[in-house]
């Protein structure tokens, strides 16, 4: 069943959180504040809602999150980033009302558009406690919240009590677009550049190198679509941005969408580094990859391009050079500010974000 949710505000990002206690849940930043849905069959409520007085630019579930709906003892927390450059750390538990945790301002922070942001993986006690971030400065960045090894869960509310997390710094040649985090490791991560590589990073590698080429030593794969290469003038013009994601199911299996094409890796069988597939997107440049967390051999991609309204194909790896499912949300000038996958079970569904509405909808039928 379709339905939507309209907000107060524009929507600029929107992520979904895959948590196994937390499937239902949906995160949309606005233009002053973060709201979170606890998403039903047929509708939605509000759940939480955070002030951080700024357009957000990306946020990210922590692990720690988990629904109402799955347990009494409720938590929501989310990493976001703010159109000032700044970063904030929201948490909202059964007992403790909304609080904002802000980090990462001033000169110790990014000073470029922070384009996405992720916790960084692992499945271990460590797994809500480092966030990574990229930007417009060419900087991957990587916050340890908990920088003294201290509990600080139970001093929400008391932001003065709050250590500032400390920062690794990694720089890099270009603008970086995308980032991701491995399933299974705090360690590596997956991001991408205005110029769609791909690199593998190990950011707790100790380089010992300048800061300016410190990207080389972190770096454990480099991959690139030949594709891309042709792109690059373009995407100079255009202003494309490449958005990378690891396959919930299998961290061999890499997307990726630059300029008018994605690409898909297969780490254990690399051919020289040339992706496994490769085929034609959105003419006008993809902006967003998300893998489907359910039915992993799903992924989908969207355009921020108004020209055909708001729009979102849906690709399977088992037929990935066929035509794809295409959904129109909405028509001109409408367009797709961001989407993400549900977790729920059931027939895959989008939340896809137009304007200052979330649609929320399945990709297929029950059989």
């Amino acid at each position: 069943m379709d339905f939507s949710y309209n907000s107060d505000s524009n929507i600029y990002v929107l992520v979904a959180c895959h948590n196994d206690d937390a499937p239902d849940l949906v995160a949309i930043g606005g233009d002053h504040s973060v709201e979170v849905l606890l998403v039903g069959p047929s509708s939605c409520e509000s759940l939480a809602l955070f002030h951080i007085g700024t357009r957000s630019t990306a946020m990210a579930w922590s692990p720690r999150s988990v629904s109402p709906s799955a347990s009494e003892e409720w938590v929501i927390e989310l990493a976001v980033a703010g159109a000032d450059y700044g970063l904030h750390l929201l948490t909202k538990t059964v007992s403790q009302p909304e609080d904002v945790f802000h980090f990462g301002g001033g000169l110790s922070g990014h000073h470029g558009k922070v384009n996405d942001i992720t916790f960084c993986g692992g499945m271990g006690a460590e797994s809500s406690r480092y966030v990574a971030t990229v930007s417009d400065d060419k900087m991957l960045m990587v916050w340890d919240l908990t920088p003294h090894d201290t509990d600080v869960r139970d001093e929400i509310g008391a932001p003065d009590s709050r250590p500032q997390p400390t920062v690794y710094v990694t720089a890099y040649p270009h603008p970086l677009t995308s980032i991701d985090s491995h399933i299974s490791t705090t360690k590596e991560l997956l991001v991408s550049d205005c110029r769609g590589t791909v690199y593998i990073v190990d950011w707790r590698s100790d380089p010992g190198a300048t800061e300016q080429d410190s990207w080389r030593s972190s770096s454990v794969l480099e991959l690139t679509d030949p594709h891309a290469l042709s792109e690059v003038s373009v995407g100079l013009s255009l202003k494309l941005s490449g958005s990378v994601a690891w396959r919930r199911d299998s961290p061999d299996i890499i997307g990726s969408v630059y300029g008018s094409r994605f690409s898909l890796w297969d780490l254990s069988n690399l051919q020289g580094g040339k992706p496994y597939a490769t085929s034609s997107s959105f003419s006008q440049g993809g902006h967003r990859f998300r893998w489907c967390p359910t039915y992993p051999e799903y992924f989908a991609i969207s355009t921020q391009s108004p020209l055909k309204g708001a729009i979102v194909h849906v690709y399977s790896t088992n037929y990935v050079y066929a035509q794809p499912t295409v959904f129109n949300v909405s028509p001109r000038p409408q367009y797709v500010r961001d989407f993400d996958f549900l977790a729920t079970r059931g027939i895959p569904r989008l939340a896809v974000a137009a304007g200052r509405s979330v649609v929320i909808f399945p990709i297929g039928v029950e059989s």
